[in-house]
């Protein structure tokens, strides 16, 4: 009797309740809309409220909020090509007013890729342009209330992009006033330096002054140039220590670390920040003021250090004598950077066995030195270290592949997340031996289960056979394979389906071939479907180390 109260609508609340359990469930939410007209009621909004994550495989979604465009902006779409037939007159929602996760990237990312089946020429930029900018006030002009904003900027057309995100959110205050999650992550050239924006220091103080509720606040701004520098370094630490709920702080930024670190000190929630991650960062920039702020942080229960600089014998002895107690959760190191490995011995006697998330950098040319310095680290982790969950093995070396495959094994009680990226083969006399190594000897001493691998390695067919026979034993949730291989020695794919799809030992696969992508072949993702895998794009999902700390812990 309850049930089918439930389903006829009955019980709305309760019914409501239910739904939201199903928030990140993609699929049982579109099965939902199907029930009746309370369950699609209900359903719907947690759909379109993060719709640039939601439909990845499906850009026409677009049109949804295009709809009754006025004549001058129809006109506009015309003058590129863009008939009116595509937009609707009327939908059925107001979807628009649904939106609470808004990235800039992703929704012109999903802009562009839905223009791109529709034109080509060289007007593209402009009409992405006029398509976000009428998107994005749709947005603030239908009652949308944000719970997460992010704010990205690479590319010139992101700074276009971003001067019309700051000139309408600064004309409706009820748009960003609940957010709870707020990310500058600026990375731009000096030629177009973001602060050339006049709109830029007015949108901070915007922010720091219409938003009180955030509790998650990271800022990754580089190369960074202007004449209000000093204006917009009082602006950010101003946004520290204007919020009443920060429980999670992420600096980036070493233009205007030492200012906006230091304002921790006078800081209202001493008492409530929590999480502090450093990325990028050089200590040496507050050696002078870290043990003081540090020890005022009542409740800060875990730090996160992401290729930081000055990690020497100094910085460890202030973080080593901090007296109020924290964990050090994450730590990954450019080697380069490291001048010696002693010191960190003694950071890792202390925090070793917390530490949940490691790895090396990726980007670094490895020499001999770097090679010692490096086992002796990987000595002091398999001693240290029995909790990670995180491991992103960076540039191998031949010297080292042993250690690094008994440090998998000797964290496999714990490893769920592992990511072994080596695409740099034309440096290294040695690589194909190393990804031999990896392949034959990998599969064999991985956990039972792990939520995430990532391998980019030059992987001849044989070899990856021998890995997949190997781990058998393994469920994957999500698998991604990058082959960089250029050799035409044979096809991977047969093993896939015979080792992964028919024997359903992962929940989501990407696979990027020198020769193709899954991705884009149609019946074979159709295949892999029947099996119940999802396949994805490798580009749009890989997890770099930094996003991985910013979501996941």
């Amino acid at each position: 009797m309850a049930c089918s109260k439930l389903f006829s609508g009955d019980l709305p609340e309760l019914t409501h309740e239910i739904i939201q359990y199903f928030k990140n469930d993609i699929t049982t939410l579109y099965s939902c809309i199907l029930i009746n007209r309370l369950w699609c009621r209900l359903a719907i909004p947690l759909l379109w409220e993060d719709p640039f994550s939601t439909h990845v495989q499906n850009f026409q979604f677009i049109k949804f909020y295009l709809h009754n465009l006025n004549d001058d902006d129809k006109a506009k779409f015309n003058k590129y090509g863009i008939n009116n037939l595509l937009f609707f007159s009327n939908t059925l929602f107001n979807y628009p007013s649904f939106i609470k996760y808004f990235n800039t990237y992703k929704c012109t990312y999903s802009i562009e890729k839905w223009l791109a089946t529709l034109i080509d020429n060289d007007n593209f930029d402009e009409v992405a342009k006029l398509a976000y900018k009428l998107i994005f006030k749709r947005f603030v002009e239908n009652e949308g209330n944000l719970q997460s904003f992010e704010i990205i900027v690479f590319t010139t057309n992101d700074y276009k992009y971003l001067n019309d995100t700051m000139e309408l959110t600064l004309q409706n205050p009820n748009f960003t006033c609940n957010i709870k999650t707020l990310m500058f992550h600026i990375n731009h050239s000096y030629r177009f330096g973001i602060t050339n924006s006049t709109n830029f220091l007015p949108f901070l103080k915007f922010l720091f002054s219409n938003c009180n509720s955030i509790s998650s606040f990271y800022f990754k701004i580089f190369k960074f140039n202007a004449s209000n520098f000093s204006l917009i370094g009082d602006c950010l630490s101003q946004m520290i220590v204007s919020q009443q709920n920060l429980k999670k702080i992420s600096f980036g930024c070493n233009t205007f670390f030492y200012n906006s670190f230091s304002s921790l000190k006078n800081f209202n929630c001493s008492n409530i920040l929590k999480t502090i991650t450093f990325y990028l960062i050089d200590f040496k920039n507050i050696i002078t003021i870290f043990q003081q702020v540090f020890n005022q942080l009542n409740v800060l229960e875990s730090i996160h250090i992401l290729y930081c600089y000055s990690l020497d014998s100094e910085f460890v002895q202030q973080i080593v004598s901090v007296t109020r107690p924290f964990e050090l959760k994450s730590l990954f190191v450019d080697m380069g950077e490291i001048s010696q490995v002693e010191p960190l011995e003694l950071l890792l006697q202390k925090f070793g066995g917390d530490l949940e998330n490691f790895g090396y950098g990726r980007y670094e040319f490895i020499n001999d030195g770097l090679k010692q310095k490096k086992q002796q680290l990987f000595k002091l982790i398999i001693k240290y270290c029995t909790k990670i969950k995180y491991f992103d093995l960076g540039i191998p070396d031949i010297i080292n592949i042993n250690l690094t495959l008994d440090l998998i094994e000797n964290i496999k009680q714990n490893l769920n997340y592992l990511n072994i990226q080596f695409n740099f083969y034309e440096y290294y006399a040695s690589y194909n031996e190393i990804c031999t190594t990896i392949l034959k000897n990998l599969g064999q001493i991985l956990p039972s289960k792990l939520e995430y691998l990532n391998l980019c390695l030059k992987i001849k067919p044989n070899e990856l056979k021998i890995f997949l026979e190997n781990s058998q034993n393994t469920f994957i949730k999500k698998l991604f394979i990058r082959n960089i291989t250029r050799d035409t020695d044979g096809d991977i794919l047969p093993y896939i389906k015979e080792y992964i799809m028919k024997k359903k030992r992962v929940k989501y696969l990407a696979i990027l071939d020198i020769f193709f992508d899954l991705f884009t072949l149609k019946n074979e993702v159709n295949e892999f479907k029947l099996y119940n895998i999802t396949v994805q794009k490798y580009e749009e999902i890989y997890l770099q180390a930094c996003d991985f700390v910013n979501n996941f812990t």
